[in-house]
């Protein structure tokens, strides 16, 4: 095992704990997006709507 320092131990631990969160904290707020078709009476067709619900 390589010698590690006060500082380089602190410094891999950080890293390591901030790889194992990040993923958790980006699936845990992902926004879903839904489309829905929806008749637009002032063009007089179907048009496409993009709603984010969190």
């Amino acid at each position: 095992m390589t010698q590690l320092t006060r500082r380089g131990f602190m410094a891999a631990t950080l890293a390591t704990g901030a790889s194992r969160a990040v993923p958790v904290a980006i699936q845990a707020r992902k926004p879903r997006v839904i489309l829905e078709l929806v008749y637009d009476k002032a063009l007089g067709m179907m048009r496409a709507v993009e709603r984010v619900v969190r």
